[in-house]
Order: C-alpha cells, then structure tokens, then sequence
C-alpha cells in the first residue's frame, strides 16, 4: 500500500468525521430548540391550569350563591358526555344503512301493501 492510498483514506475518514460532527452539531441544536418549546409550553399549559382553577372556583361561589347543586350538574354532564359516546361508538359510518333503507325489519313502505 502507497502513501497516496493512506492519504485518500485518511482524507476520506476526515470527511466523514467533518459530517458527523456537523451532523451531531445539527441535531444539538435541534434537541435544545425542543427543550425549549417543551420549557415554554409546560409554563403556559402550568398558567392555564392556575386560570381554570381561578374560574372554577369563581363559578363554584357563583352557583352555590344562586343555589345550584354542582354535583348533580356535573353527574348529568358525564352521563350526556357518556350517553354520547356510547352513541358514537355503537356503529360507524360504514354500517349505516343507505338512502331509502330501513333500519328495522320493517318493509320500507311501513307495511302497508294492498
């Protein structure tokens, strides 16, 4: 082996060495670029949970002041909520029946016949 075969491969291992430096430069940058949007957004997601809690609090006073049952608004709220899903999930899309179909046993004229 000659010089010149040792001087291409170091020359090649030098440039290799050059894109993974920039490579590893590239993505310093970038995990710092996201540990700052994650910093950022804990912070806001922190200032809206204090602000939910000051309004809840705040409609809490309001209703017990006007006399409404919390607990039972909010048991009605998860049971629409519940009720509605369970409606969503019963069928999709794809078992609806088509135009000018009936969804029972029925006849699609209702049963009347002469």
């Amino acid at each position: 082996m000659g010089f010149g075969d040792t001087a291409k491969k170091i020359q090649t291992l030098a440039d290799k060495a050059e894109r993974t430096y920039q490579k590893i430069n590239e993505l310093r940058t970038e995990v710092e670029q996201t540990q700052s949007t994650v910093l950022d957004t804990s912070e806001r997601v922190q200032r809206l949970e204090n602000e939910m809690a000051e309004q809840r609090a705040v409609l809490d006073a309001v209703a017990r002041e006007v006399g409404v049952d919390l607990e039972s608004v909010s048991t009605e709220a998860h049971i629409t909520d519940a009720e509605a899903a369970a409606k969503s999930d019963v069928g999709s899309p794809d078992d609806a029946p088509a135009d000018g179909e009936s969804t029972d046993d029925a006849p699609a004229d209702g049963g009347l016949t002469e």
